[in-house]
């Protein structure tokens, strides 16, 4: 043969197998979706099996890195750049530019892939990995909470989305600053066709929030559909207007700083410096994802509930069904006026199953009460009743006989002043934004604090408000007030006010440790934000004051507090996962909340997002989404887009005007949109109203139509639309309802409703 000849067979033979290897790839599917992985470990195909032809969800343009690298002080990501894949042990090992080298176990189920990470080599430098960003080419809504994108059409009906499946991955990339996204505006539209952006906006154009970024009913401030508010960074929007999804798992252990704001395009709310406490142990190895894809319509019910179950994330109930199955949505009753005669029977008559006692304000954590709000004896008795009143555990005992919780509305994580980890004697486990030593000794009359470093001083506590009289330092047991650092040296604390919050002035030697305290915000919310280890006991503390007192319910405000010493997610996770630990211990069912906010962190503990409320929120009289506000929008729109039910604040009161065909209309937006609400029932108000049994009785028709599940999708998209009047009729036998849409006052269109199997 001729030697020519065979080093040509030779060469193409090499050829081929270098061909073929730079085209291996690796197909993984579930039920309903596809992918491809390249042996470059991008993920280069995302489709929709249940279709034929399949659907095909990546863009051509953007293939998806499985997992990055990140650098946080160089601020670099790094991609990989070839990938193994060894198909006994499911484990598929990824090289990346910078040396490193990942095993990552991808696990396909029957609805969803489980992706692990198991360990990774040459980590030096590496603060934090990312799933992600997943590419697709959806889009209308984005699912920035929880990472999801959706396309909600008829003829796409599909939904790709991630979660986590342990507390230290968290949604969002990992260069978010304190991994809690800024609070602020997005430009995308979810309907091109409808919605068409004006020519002086572009897709993924960010905007600060509204009003003085004080007033958190002011932040919301745009009612046009494109503008989009964002509470977090699950999912991401590219200039097409495709939507991203992201998660990320960050190496706790070390010492970070953070310049951080929830709110950082506002005056009122510039970033501080702080100085992130270390947590050992608490790393990226070991995180785990859950990756999806599934026909939107049955996403949530089939995909998502699934892999809560599978995977044991939690799963509150009310009724008996997951609270984010949409036929477990209730409103809870609210109480106002402090007399609370027929409360418990308004609230079992209406069907409801929370009473929250808001006008009893807020509820401070104070471990020093060992839990026992009333007094040891339950001496207090603040629950106002004609007969006599009552404490918080013997009104709970009243409402438990017609299967009612009730609950307070705490400033979750603030240690106010008097509280026993707070002041006169502050703990030693409070969280600072800075560390600096005493220079020179100081008396206990002394004013001149001389500090070996003044950085970052001068910023006026807080990222939030910066409120001037929170503006605090400790040194061993003293609290001292203080504004602003002299610019020369020796660098000295300007305007001290020794012993303050009633704490003890002292004696300091040089060399002591002065703590820039890290705090909440005035308005009645003044508090000192606690340790890592501190909110740990403070989350215990709410379980203990439920056992105790009978307390099944919280309406957390101040929620965005668990951001505020730089963990972001993570420390909204720890904390809600300790509060349910430690009430599982105690033989306490689930505890029903909502809260100021939404996050990745809170939404699987998370029931309800009752924020805020009247016409804000929903106005019955115009019909609309927020009629003062754009925050009925902004909040419907967020919560929709994540699988969540959509609040309508404290709302709608029962008084001497209201009328049956405005409840047939709340309960028909209510059961159409997917929304809970807080009904605010003063006694002296409901008593009045002529037409208060009539009222009693439409709303109990409606929900216990919605918790049969009778409203089939199609009848819940004719429900809302605010246009549409409707009354629903139940039937004799308890399992069905006839709905009629109501035009000029009469009855036309008349639909059959049955109660849905299993409910």
């Amino acid at each position: 043969m001729d030697r020519h000849y065979l080093k040509r067979i030779l060469f193409s033979g090499a050829l081929a197998l270098t061909t073929l290897h730079l085209c291996a790839q690796w197909d993984f599917k579930t039920d309903y979706f596809k992918i491809r992985i390249s042996n470059r470990g991008f993920i280069t195909s995302m489709k929709n099996s249940t279709v034929s032809p399949q659907r095909e969800f990546s863009p051509a343009d953007r293939p998806s890195p499985l997992m990055q690298l990140y650098d946080g002080a160089g601020k670099i990501y790094y991609e990989p750049v070839k990938a193994s894949y060894k198909a006994a042990e499911k484990v598929l090992t990824l090289t990346y530019t910078n040396g490193s080298v990942a095993r990552i176990r991808i696990a396909p189920q029957q609805k969803y892939f489980r992706l692990q990470l198991l360990s990774l080599s040459k980590r030096e430098g590496i603060e934090a990995i990312q799933w992600g960003s997943y590419h697709t080419n959806i889009t209308n809504l984005m699912g920035e909470i929880i990472g999801v994108a959706r396309d909600t059409s008829a003829a796409v009906n599909y939904a790709i989305g991630m979660l986590a499946l342990n507390d230290n991955t968290l949604g969002g990339l990992a260069t978010t600053v304190g991994d809690a996204a800024p609070f602020q505006y997005i430009i995308h539209t979810p309907d091109a066709k409808r919605f068409p952006l004006p020519d002086s906006l572009h897709e993924g154009q960010v905007f600060s929030l509204g009003g003085n970024g004080i007033s958190d009913v002011a932040f919301y401030a745009h009612k046009e559909p494109w503008y989009r508010i964002l509470y977090g960074d699950a999912a991401q929007i590219d200039k097409a207007g495709r939507i991203s999804v992201s998660y990320q798992s960050r190496d706790r252990s070390g010492k970070r700083e953070v310049f951080f704001s929830l709110i950082p395009h506002m005056a009122a709310n510039i970033p501080n410096h702080i100085d992130v406490q270390p947590l050992p142990g608490v790393d990226y190895i070991g995180s785990s994802v859950a990756l999806w894809g599934s026909p939107d319509s049955t996403a949530l019910m089939d995909v998502v509930q699934n892999i809560v179950l599978a995977e044991k994330l939690p799963y509150p109930t009310i009724n008996g069904k997951w609270v984010k199955d949409p036929a477990a949505f209730v409103p809870d009753a609210l109480t106002a006026g402090n007399l609370n005669d027929s409360i418990i029977s308004y609230t079992s008559r209406l069907g409801f199953k929370a009473i929250s006692l808001y006008d009893q304000g807020f509820l401070r954590p104070n471990r020093g009460n060992e839990g026992y709000i009333d007094g040891k004896h339950f001496e207090r008795k603040p629950i106002r009743m004609t007969s006599g009143n009552l404490s918080h555990k013997a009104f709970s005992e009243l409402a438990a006989k017609k299967g009612i919780i009730i609950g307070r509305t705490p400033i979750t994580n603030s240690l106010a002043p008097g509280t026993m980890d707070a002041s006169p004697v502050p703990s030693d486990s409070l969280c600072y934004q800075q560390k600096r030593l005493l220079a020179k000794s100081i008396n206990a009359t002394d004013t001149m604090i001389i500090v070996d470093d003044p950085r970052y001083l001068e910023e006026i506590a807080s990222w939030e408000g910066h409120c001037a009289n929170l503006n605090m330092i400790k040194i061993g047991k003293e609290l001292i007030h203080y504004l602003g650092v002299s610019d020369k040296p020796p660098y000295r604390l300007l305007n001290v006010q020794r012993g303050y919050w009633k704490t003890t002035p002292a004696d300091h030697p040089a060399g002591d440790t002065i703590y820039k305290l890290q705090v909440t915000v005035n308005y009645g919310y003044d508090g000192i934000i606690p340790n890592m280890q501190l909110q740990d006991e403070i989350a215990k503390h709410y379980a203990d004051v439920c056992k105790i007192n009978g307390l099944a319910y919280y309406d957390f405000d101040g929620q965005e507090f668990l951001f505020n010493n730089g963990h972001g997610y993570y420390s909204t996770k720890r904390f809600f996962h300790k509060m349910f630990e430690r009430a599982k211990a105690l033989g306490v069912p689930y505890i029903r909340f909502t809260g100021a906010t939404l996050s990745e962190g809170s939404w699987h503990y998370q029931s309800i997002w009752n924020v805020g409320g009247g016409k804000n929120l929903y106005d019955v009289d115009t019909r609309e989404w927020g009629s003062t506000t754009s925050q009925g929008k902004d909040l419907r729109d967020v919560t929709y887009a994540n699988f969540f039910p959509v609040g309508m604040g404290g709302n709608f009161p029962i008084g001497k005007n209201s009328t049956v065909e405005q409840y047939e209309h709340v309960q028909a937006i209510s059961v159409g949109v997917g929304t809970t609400y807080s009904l605010r029932l003063n006694q002296k108000d409901v008593e009045s109203c002529p037409q208060k049994e009539a009222i009693f009785s439409v709303i109990r028709t409606w929900e216990d139509a919605r918790a049969a599940n009778a409203f089939p999708r199609w009848v819940k998209t004719l429900l809302s639309d605010p246009a549409k009047s409707w009354r629903l009729e139940a039937g004799a036998d308890k399992n069905t309802w006839t709905l009629y849409q109501m035009i000029n006052g009469n009855k036309t269109r008349s639909i059959l409703l049955k109660r849905a199997k299993g409910y």
